[in-house]
């Protein structure tokens, strides 16, 4: 009896790991793409750069919606060219069209993937989820700058044009907005 009880513990066991490891791959692969710039994602910084370069780099914008996402949504820029270092500021526009408030959140990246732990982003409508009543047009902006390391980068040293890519999805009201809304049904 000591080797099948023995082994059903030891199969427990293995399956709470594997689902804890689970759990915590998420949030592990996020920070460490946020962290390395790994697959294109940007960094989150509280101010731009203290340097700027003479060198120029061009910012190209693109926006995209997920299949079942009610909106429109565009850059209102496709492209700009800015100083190494120095701070831009983009806009992209979105729109809800239905006849209902809709929720929405940014995941984004830049391309080409080398670009994205030099990226910075000092503002931006991806950091919130974002709710549209019906009808309402909105201009939401990102604030950021390409850090100068860029050019000492083995890699990054090539890239010359850099794309910044948005795609919202359609997410749930937030629990505080559609308390709001059944208490505005109820009056």
């Amino acid at each position: 009896m000591q080797g099948p009880k023995k082994t059903a513990l030891m199969l427990v066991g293995a399956v709470v790991f594997m689902a804890a490891m689970a759990w915590v791959a998420i949030p592990f692969y996020d920070w460490f793409c946020r962290t390395t710039g790994f697959a294109g994602t940007t960094a989150k910084v509280e101010a731009g750069s203290e340097e700027v370069l003479d060198q120029t780099i061009k910012v190209r914008f693109d926006g995209s919606l997920d299949r079942n996402m009610p909106w429109t949504f565009r850059p209102m820029q496709r492209e700009m060219e800015l100083k190494i270092g120095e701070t831009g500021l983009a806009f992209y526009e979105a729109y809800n069209p239905t006849d209902h408030p809709v929720a929405g959140q940014a995941s984004y990246n830049v391309f080409p993937y080398e670009a994205g732990g030099f990226f910075n982003k000092i503002e931006c409508f991806c950091f919130t989820e974002q709710v549209l009543q019906p009808g309402e047009r909105v201009e939401m902006p990102v604030t950021f700058y390409v850090d100068p390391e860029i050019v000492t980068d083995r890699k990054g040293k090539y890239v010359h044009k850099i794309t910044l890519s948005y795609t919202f999805y359609e997410i749930d009201l937030p629990d505080d907005y559609a308390a709001v809304q059944d208490d505005k049904g109820s009056l």
